[in-house]
This record gives C-alpha cells, structure tokens and sequence, in this order.
C-alpha cells in the first residue's frame, strides 16, 4: 500500500535527515515514534507529499509520488491521501458537517453530505453536526478531524501527534478509533507521536 526507500532530506545547510524504509499495507497501521527533534512530522510531511525529499522513492499503491509534479500530486492527494495534523485548520464560519462536507467537495467536487454525517455520526458527533469548531472541546475536534480525513476513502492516513494534547480517556478512543477505522475503510495508517501511551495499542512500530 505505501512503501518508502532510502528517502533523505535536509532544511538548506541546516538538520539533515536520513529515514528508515518503511512498508504498510492496507488496514495495517504502523506507529512512528521518537523524541523531539528527531524528524517525525518531517516524515510524515513528505509521505504526504507537503514536502519533497532530496532521494529516494514514497510509493502509495503504484505511484511514486516524487515523481509527480505539483498539480498532479495535489490531485493525488486530495483522492488518496487523509491527513489528520497537529492543527485542524477548520473554516472557522462553517460548521461541522459543512467542513467535513467541504473537503469532499474540494476532492471530488462533489458533496457527499449523507457519507459525511454517517461518519460524523459513527465518530459520536451526531449531537455536533451544526455547531461552529470553535465550540468543541480538544478532543471533539480531533475526531471531526479523523471525519475530514476519511471522508474520500484514502488509501493512506497520516496522523501526525493525534493524542498529544488529550488526557488518557481520550487519548486512548482516539487511538483507538483510528485503527478501527483504518482496518474498516481499507486503508493504510501511519500515526507519528512522542506519545508513549500508544506504544501498547500499536504492535508495528519504528522509532527515529
């Protein structure tokens, strides 16, 4: 499903990375951890195409998505890709289902209103539907989050530091939450934290 090698990349004359390779398939998850620092949110920038290495190969099903140029990998990744990052980035005057609804108009040009309030629904946010981001709690929010990521089905789901600011309860469903929907849609999910408490809920791990 997605398979990296020998991916390198350096910010300018600064911090230089060199990644392990990695290979998950569909409905697999694989937990990236490590300290600060240590390149996490910068491995998961370029599995997700935000950022280009300077070698190596990141193949989702059968494309190289190095080699694709900007249009065609904003294209790819609105269809294939769900991210779910450290910030929301809601549309502060749209409501909840509208955001969800939104990002799947942006990929598909369609509005896919009824899949968008089943998974809204099925991530226990029916009672939130109409009210603004701004008046959900942390947690509320990451799981509207998790929606808008898998609204398009993607084949990968990157989640980059998802339980980092939720207490246990929390941490732990949304944990848990995220492999169940992983294994439900199909779908590759790559979760990179510092966070220690999810070392047990994710046996496929690699630390940087």
């Amino acid at each position: 499903m997605i398979s990296t090698k020998n991916i390198n990349f350096s910010y300018g004359q600064g911090t230089a990375f060199s990644f392990p390779d990695i290979a998950t398939s569909r409905g697999e998850s694989l937990l990236i951890t490590g300290g600060s620092g240590k390149g996490k949110t910068t491995l998961l920038h370029l599995l997700g195409g935000l950022q280009r290495p300077q070698n190596g190969d990141i193949i989702i099903e059968d494309t190289n998505i190095v080699t694709l140029s900007e249009k065609q990998l904003d294209h790819f990744r609105g269809k294939n890709i769900g991210l779910v990052l450290q910030q929301s980035y809601f549309i502060a005057s749209l409501d909840v289902l509208e955001n969800v609804v939104l990002a799947s108009w942006l990929a598909t040009g369609k509005q896919a209103g009824d899949k968008a309030r089943q998974l809204l629904e099925q991530l226990d946010l029916k009672e939130h539907l109409h009210k603004l981001p701004s008046q959900l709690s942390i947690g509320q929010q990451q799981r509207v989050s998790i929606a808008r990521a898998l609204i398009n089905e993607p084949k990968l789901l990157l989640a980059d530091e998802p339980t980092s600011s939720l207490d246990d309860e929390n941490a732990f469903k949304v944990a848990d939450m995220l492999g169940h929907l992983a294994k439900q849609f199909g779908t590759a999910l790559v979760i990179v934290t510092h966070d220690q408490r999810l070392k047990d809920r994710f046996p496929n791990q690699i630390s940087l």
